[in-house]
């Protein structure tokens, strides 16, 4: 990473990860796995387009991939929801995450979200539950999990599909517990401060990799992912095969035992 690109504020990296260019899970998907075949539905509501999923191969090996799916234009927006999850698409991440297991698939998730949807409907049918369930389930798979935060990551929608073993962000990726206009509304009562409110929230790649709440940040272009799909699809690539040779070796109660310490660990500080 270069000097300059170091520089580059946390409101600044936003507006570069919600640009209409940047790559989404499908682009990811078509071009780093082979032979994807995409599952919907939770079983129990029906199929939420906001989450994609379905399983492929990374080379030989066989895995379950899912994703937070944005549009490339206004009318996929809203058929995708802009990404913002309902409780039936983290329950079928759920249900695709725990085939994954019984068939020892290794699961590798995307997340781009601005966080899950909070429309009535969406909490009539139990979206904290979903996704507290979400969490809970993930914790204790016995099965390797690789979340790559490819953009915005809002909130528990993201935290949703990123209880990993290694989680990654890509370099101008944002990861918080709100969103800055959200954060100014309520600390300040006034949303025109989100972009000083971006900055206190320690929401960047870089910042989350220094308090070790993530274990890598993969390189982009300078002007962001979309100047170089191909590269960017190569980078993420190399971590995944990386991360998944070692994880592979390990059995099932290792992986979820050593994912439990890892987010059990989050937070702990000593005062001198």
């Amino acid at each position: 990473m270069s000097g300059e690109h170091n520089k580059i504020t946390a409101s600044q990296r936003i507006e570069i990860v919600k640009q209409k260019t940047r790559p989404n899970v499908v682009d990811y998907i078509s071009r780093i796995f082979d032979d994807f075949i995409e599952f919907r539905g939770d079983r129990a509501f029906g199929d939420d387009q906001a989450i994609l999923g379905g399983i492929a191969r990374l080379g030989d090996l066989p895995v379950t991939v899912i994703g937070h799916h944005k549009g490339k234009n206004t009318q996929e927006n809203i058929d995708f929801n802009f990404a913002m999850a309902h409780p039936e698409g983290y329950r079928k991440a759920l249900r695709l995450m725990k085939q994954a297991e019984k068939f020892h698939r290794p699961i590798i998730c995307f997340v781009d979200t601005p966080g899950a949807y909070c429309g009535i409907g969406a909490e009539e049918r139990g979206q904290g539950e979903a996704i507290a369930k979400s969490l809970q389930v993930m914790m204790a798979l016995e099965t390797p999990v690789i979340t790559i935060v490819t953009g915005e990551g809002g909130s528990g929608g993201a935290l949703g599909l990123a209880v990993a073993n290694k989680v990654y962000m890509l370099e101008n990726a944002v990861y918080s517990v709100i969103s800055p206009k959200g954060f100014a509304s309520i600390l300040w009562k006034d949303a025109t401060r989100e972009k000083e409110a971006a900055e206190l929230l320690k929401m960047t790649a870089q910042d989350l990799y220094e308090a070790h709440i993530i274990e890598g940040i993969i390189p982009e272009p300078e002007e962001g992912a979309h100047k170089d799909v191909k590269q960017m699809c190569k980078n993420i690539e190399a971590v995944l095969k990386k991360d998944l040779a070692e994880l592979t070796a390990k059995t099932g109660v290792e992986l979820a035992q050593l994912r439990y310490e890892k987010f059990r660990h989050m937070g702990v500080f000593l005062e001198r």
